[in-house]
């Protein structure tokens, strides 16, 4: 395995961790801006509001796209398993 197959692998991890943890920030993001939006039309400021929905979001779409997860790191792995296996 040369050095340009090292650095292939590096930027396909790299973005298998975007793909994965994308969908999670940004749902967490989007609840976060309409948790901050409803506390700035009531004029409600208090601080933990902002936190339990946005847990829960984040905790319900890991909970929900853990599947989809699951099977591209299993395709990564096993990807980078028939590259050890076709080394030796």
């Amino acid at each position: 395995m040369d050095e340009l197959e090292i650095i292939e692998f590096a930027r396909q991890a790299i973005i298998l961790t975007i793909k994965i943890s994308a969908p999670v920030m940004m749902i967490g993001l989007a609840v976060g801006v309409i948790i901050a939006l409803i506390q700035a039309l009531t004029q409600i400021q208090e601080m933990t509001l902002a936190f339990v929905p946005k847990i829960m979001a984040i905790f319900l779409a890991i909970f929900l796209m853990f599947p989809m997860f699951t099977q591209a790191l299993i395709a990564f792995t096993q990807q980078i398993a028939d590259k050890i296996i076709s080394m030796g």
